[in-house]
């Protein structure tokens, strides 16, 4: 038996419901990490780990036994080996929220410029010299716009 919803086919089988999901366009845009139903379906346990660390007694728990608390989590395979290696932007790729994952980041030392640095395959120093690099003018840019900002 199947049943079509939006972008995915739902296929119950023995009981047992599997999902295809439909390719789409905007999956092959380069440098770019699509979080939509599918990357949010493969990657619901480890976000779900990840959240967790809004507890400080959480965090320590997998600061002991960091594979133990994957496994608590069911986060298996190439995102429990992405969280042990502290590969961030394979965790990004895998479909890891930026948000969650700095939870993690964050208290073990890993700076939101180390983890830009590591997105883009550049050291700190040099994100650290790109953003300098960016702000040039930008005072200047602000006072001609009335000093406000909107990205």
């Amino acid at each position: 038996m199947i049943f079509q919803f939006d972008h995915r086919n739902i296929t119950v089988n023995k009981g047992r419901i599997l999902m295809v999901w439909k390719k789409h366009d905007y999956e092959d845009i380069p440098g770019t990490y699509v979080f939509d139903g599918k990357t949010a379906h493969e990657s619901y346990a480890i976000n779900k780990m990840l959240f967790t660390f809004n507890s400080e007694a959480c965090r320590d728990e997998f600061e002991a036994n960091p594979a133990a608390y994957c496994d608590k989590f069911g986060v298996k395979g190439k995102l429990k080996e992405a969280v042990l290696k502290k590969d961030f932007l394979g965790m990004l790729r895998l479909g890891c929220n930026i948000y969650f994952m700095a939870k993690m980041a964050i208290p073990r030392g890993t700076s939101v410029q180390d983890a830009g640095a590591a997105f883009q395959g550049i050291t700190t120093e040099e994100f650290q010299k790109k953003l300098l690099k960016k702000r040039e003018g930008l005072e200047a840019k602000l006072a001609k716009i009335g000093g406000y900002w909107n990205g």
